[in-house]
């Protein structure tokens, strides 16, 4: 059964920073894909960034890149989203999931999501 536990929103002015965590526990953590949505108020959830199972590969929406980094530590089981320059439409609730194989985190739908973790940013 696998287990999502995301920490580290808060409150935040624009142009701050904030550095997001994700632990996964349940699965074979190296052999998964991992990777970030976010769903503002009144909006459907959507792709933020994905990285790959050895960390050699990471992909972002179009709205985040070069704002926000996605990294894993594969020994914690554990990946992290540094987000940087941030603007007040990034405000939503962040979460991760997992998936075998990459491409899927794009497109897939998924049945399991964590509690996710707040991320206000105020102008």
């Amino acid at each position: 059964q696998v287990h999502i536990v995301e920490s580290g929103g808060g409150l935040v002015q624009a142009g701050g920073f904030l550095r997001l965590s994700c632990v996964v526990s349940g699965r074979a953590f190296n052999n998964y894909a991992m990777g970030w949505f976010r769903q503002a108020p009144g909006k459907e959830r959507e792709f933020v960034a994905s990285i790959s199972p050895t960390g050699g590969s990471a992909y972002y929406a179009d709205f985040v890149r070069g704002r926000f980094s996605i990294s894993r530590d594969n020994a914690k089981n554990t990946v992290y989203l540094q987000m940087n320059s941030l603007i007040p439409e990034d405000t939503a609730v962040y979460y991760c999931n997992a998936d075998l194989y990459i491409k899927n985190l794009r497109i897939k739908e998924y049945d399991y999501w964590g509690q996710g973790t707040q991320v206000t940013v105020s102008s």
